[in-house]
């Protein structure tokens, strides 16, 4: 509320500021004109002014047509058609180009101003000044500042195009620093589930063990059961801990496996600390990628945490079976006794769930898939994965790119993940074809410098916000051509008549020296010499219409050289070649 109130007494103090500067102009025009109307020449344009100032916000069209209309005014005057209104047309056509964004509304208020101006003078009959007038000043002053107001416009939408773009790169590196921060979270987050979750459900379960040894106490057999106890809330807590930390899914870098171990040591430390794993390889092992064996090794370690947890006291069958092109891991355990604790399978309902959905991630980044659930023999865990991963494991593409895609706006090329991309025309996420040797379903590397440059290879995909700069580029280019061209090509229309009514003009002057030279009576062949080349062709009609001798033949001449004021017309009637009255004719109508 405040900032509008501040907006608006801006504006009233600006529109307040122009109308001084518009009314000054239109007193000293009056001042000079001399015996001028003081209603129809100083406080009507005043008013007109004082309306059409605060519409150039809101209607800056009907403003122009308004103080064209004093310009009108000025037309219909008998002693000259120029008047300081011309300078307020010019500071309001300023303004519209500067306020409107599009050039077809504008044009047309342009055009109807100029033919309004021009029907003006066809109907008074206008002198050849009155034309020149409104063929040259009044459409420069329609034309000429609306391109400079055009031109202001760009070059400001440019400025803040620049900021706002530069106000983007500031918050997108905020958010590719939080984005890390949250990827580092996700990390430790899996980590601590993975490889602390495991190591605590093994030492639960061997506490457990210990409690049954026939060669406790029963003091010590209390104490291991509050150690276990102890170690289970040890464990929520950690899962509790994961659910804070634990970020939407994203990538898997492998990190927190301990150095060389293999899915063969974790088996053994398994079955040392007591749990009942019977496990069998099948097929020759093939030399499999990093993050395949990671993977492998990940299914086994999950499998045999949710099945010491949820199933302790079953057995646990391992199989892995290698394949010409892939390898499948099989984990089932046996199905608790009635009455005993939930089988694994129910972990993801009871519990977090977030080891299998992370299982789930991992295996499918990597190209395979797994299944999970309840069947013959007990809860299985079945894993196919490739001997070599995929592109997008390789490159650490997050894994929701290649799994179901998880709510949220989509991202776009050259764009880092989680950043929301920009939004096309029609309102729906831009999603553009992937560049050449980019895997499907996967994002290129950010490059934020890259992408923002508007002048990159053609073919390269562009954001929108980039694609937006390239375009204010292109019309504020477009208007300064405009604003350059539009001058030259009003001068090739408007110049050559203006030349030509000028060389009118001047050179049917008969200057007074000669006209008193002049003797009636004397042939038109002794009189040339002192004639100019061609008589005026543009008297006015009260001249035309000044009485004159029977059946003379009359010719004017202009009396002076100023082509943008009224000067006395010599008039010379002939009968036949014989020069009969020679008379001067006002400027001014009688």
């Amino acid at each position: 509320m405040v900032n509008t109130l501040t907006t608006s007494a801006r504006s009233a103090r600006g529109d307040a500021a122009l109308w001084a500067v518009l009314a000054a102009a239109t007193g000293y025009g009056f001042r000079d004109a001399g015996s001028a109307s003081l209603t129809l020449d100083l406080v009507l344009p005043l008013a007109v002014l004082a309306v059409a100032v605060p519409w150039s916000r809101r209607r800056p069209g009907a403003a122009v047509v308004l103080v064209n209309g004093l310009c009108v005014m000025g037309l219909a005057d008998a002693s000259t058609p120029g008047n300081a209104h011309v300078l307020s047309l010019a500071a309001l056509s300023c303004l519209l180009g500067a306020r409107v964004a599009g050039a077809r509304r504008p044009l047309l208020v342009l055009a109807g101003c100029a033919a309004v101006d021009l029907a003006t003078c066809a109907v008074l009959r206008a002198q050849p000044v009155w034309w020149f007038y409104a063929l040259t000043v009044l459409p420069a002053a329609l034309l000429l500042p609306w391109l400079a107001g055009r031109h202001w416009r760009g070059r400001r939408q440019l400025v803040r195009e620049g900021w706002r773009l530069a106000r983007g790169l500031e918050e997108r590196q905020h958010l590719v620093a939080e984005r890390a921060r949250l990827t580092e979270r996700a990390e430790i987050a899996a980590d601590m589930h993975d490889s602390l979750g495991h190591a605590l459900s093994l030492v639960a379960l061997r506490a457990g063990a210990l409690e049954l040894s026939p060669d406790l106490t029963d003091r010590d057999r209390a104490d291991l059961a509050d150690l276990r106890g102890t170690i289970a809330d040890a464990v929520e807590q950690v899962r509790e801990t994961v659910a804070v930390l634990r970020d939407p899914p994203g990538r898997d870098t492998g990190a927190g496996l301990p150095v060389n171990d293999t899915v063969e040591d974790l088996l053994s430390r398994a079955v040392a600390s007591g749990v009942p794993v019977r496990w069998e390889r099948r097929g020759a092992s093939p030399p499999l990628s990093c993050p395949v064996e990671r993977g492998m090794y990940r299914v086994v370690q999950e499998a045999l945490t949710n099945a010491t947890k949820h199933a302790p006291d079953c057995s646990i069958s391992v199989r892995i079976t290698h394949e010409p092109d892939r390898t499948r891991v099989s984990v089932v355990n046996a199905v608790p006794s009635a009455g005993g604790p939930a089988h694994a399978g129910a972990g993801p309902a009871s519990g977090v769930g977030r080891g299998l959905t992370g299982l789930q991630e991992r295996v499918t980044v990597l190209g395979g898939s797994l299944r999970t659930g309840s069947g013959s023999g007990g809860f299985h865990v079945t894993a196919v994965l490739p001997h070599r991963a995929t592109t997008a494991a390789l490159t650490g593409t997050p894994a929701a790119r290649t799994a179901t895609p998880a709510p949220g706006p989509a991202t776009a090329p050259g764009r880092p993940a989680g950043i929301p991309g920009p939004a096309s025309p029609s309102g729906t996420a831009r999603r553009p074809a992937p560049a050449p040797g980019t895997v499907p379903g996967t994002a290129p590397a950010p490059d934020p410098i890259g992408a923002m440059d508007p002048d990159a290879v053609p073919g390269e995909v562009l954001p929108e916000s980039a694609e937006r700069l390239a375009s204010v580029r292109s019309d504020a280019r477009r208007r300064s051509a405009l604003a350059f061209v539009a001058p030259v090509v009003a001068a090739v229309f408007f110049v050559p008549s203006a030349g030509y009514l000028a060389w009118q003009l001047t050179t049917s002057v008969l200057p007074p020296s000669r006209f008193d030279e002049l003797t009636t009576g004397r042939p038109r062949a002794e009189l040339a010499p002192l004639l100019p080349a061609r008589a005026y062709p543009y008297p006015p009609d009260h001249a035309r219409s000044a009485p004159r001798p029977p059946g003379a033949r009359c010719e004017f001449y202009r009396s002076g050289r100023d082509l943008l004021d009224e000067v006395d017309l010599y008039r010379l009637c002939w009968s036949g070649d014989t020069l009969l009255t020679k008379d001067t004719v006002p400027a001014g109508r009688p």
